[in-house]
């Protein structure tokens, strides 16, 4: 019986450790500062992968819906010539019957007689097949622009269903980030970095010309900003938000996607680059303005503001010079 009351004492308190241990545990299991850092950048970068398709499938969208624009520009000429062109034939079927009917008597009296009467019928006729050729081409080009049409339509309706697909999965990250964020300020204080109250010293833009040099001043002016997922300014941007409105502020436009703006740019070796030079990250995932001694300015990701920092943040895809 001694031997059995010990066993029972030693499992109770082995329980009662166990009970005043987990809490403990449970504790030690909520995320620390660094797991919560981690988190926030992977969903940061999973959401600026979504937001630069969102950003090129809103690129497609515009470029395709300006080629309807210019299509239906060219379709309303041409239906206008067609109904002309069918009305000119109206007419010379008209004149035909007539000359066919009413003076052919006529013209068998009159000297030629029926040799000018199939004379002026055979001029009828030549007139009348001109008239109908270019009806033929009016009527085929008309055709081949109203299938064009066609086709762009149903593209645009196939982008705009991946557009509303896209927002979806970028609503369903930025609930993840609200999440985050939630944690982060009860670790932090903030949900997200303070704005700069003042450009620092080595935030002042360097001496560059021409072009580029517009574009460098305006991405030294962006410094501080809040990053925005499709933000091009003034109060916000994303990643090629921020280069195609420096570009653009230089007299210069870039479509709103890196991997697109990649495909617009002159590629340049590490050793040409020069301020005002686009560097390209992440599979073209990310884009970033090159502001010299190298250094570039970029809207980081979600959370985040713009900002100068080494342009070696991340593994480089490529460089590109604005044409």
């Amino acid at each position: 019986m001694s031997s059995l009351r010990k066993l029972l004492r030693t499992l109770a308190v082995v329980g009662l450790s166990a009970a005043l241990v987990a809490p403990a545990t449970a504790a030690r299991a909520e995320p620390s500062p660094a797991d919560l850092n981690r988190q926030i950048e992977r969903s940061s970068t999973e959401l600026e992968r979504v937001v630069e398709s969102y950003n090129k499938l809103r690129e497609d969208i515009k470029t395709n819906k300006a080629a309807v624009d210019r299509l239906q520009a060219r379709i309303g000429p041409l239906e206008r010539q067609t109904e002309q062109g069918r009305a000119d034939v109206a007419q010379i079927a008209a004149t035909a019957y007539k000359t066919g009917a009413l003076q052919t008597a006529d013209a068998l009296l009159r000297p030629g007689g029926s040799a000018a009467m199939l004379d002026r019928l055979g001029t009828i006729e030549h007139l009348t097949r001109q008239r109908q050729a270019r009806i033929s081409g009016f009527t085929e080009s008309q055709r081949q622009l109203v299938d064009e049409k066609t086709r762009l339509n149903k593209v645009l309706q196939r982008q705009d269903a991946q557009a509303r697909a896209l927002a979806g999965t970028k609503s369903r990250i930025e609930r993840d980030l609200d999440r985050l964020y939630d944690l982060r300020r009860t670790a932090y204080g903030r949900a997200t970095e303070a704005p700069a109250a003042k450009p620092a010293a080595d935030h002042q833009a360097p001496a560059v010309s021409g072009q580029a040099g517009v574009a460098v001043r305006y991405a030294y002016t962006a410094i501080g900003k809040p990053y925005v997922w499709g933000g091009s300014g003034p109060n916000g941007y994303d990643c090629s938000g921020l280069t195609s409105a420096a570009w653009r502020a230089a007299g210069k436009s870039l479509p709103h996607n890196a991997r697109m703006q990649w495909g617009a740019v002159a590629h340049v070796g590490r050793g040409e680059l020069r301020p005002g030079d686009l560097v390209f990250y992440r599979g073209l995932g990310h884009v970033a303005l090159y502001v010299g001694d190298g250094q570039v300015i970029d809207a980081p990701s979600a959370g985040r503001n713009v900002l100068k920092r080494g342009m070696n943040m991340m593994p480089i895809q490529g460089y590109g010079r604005v044409r």
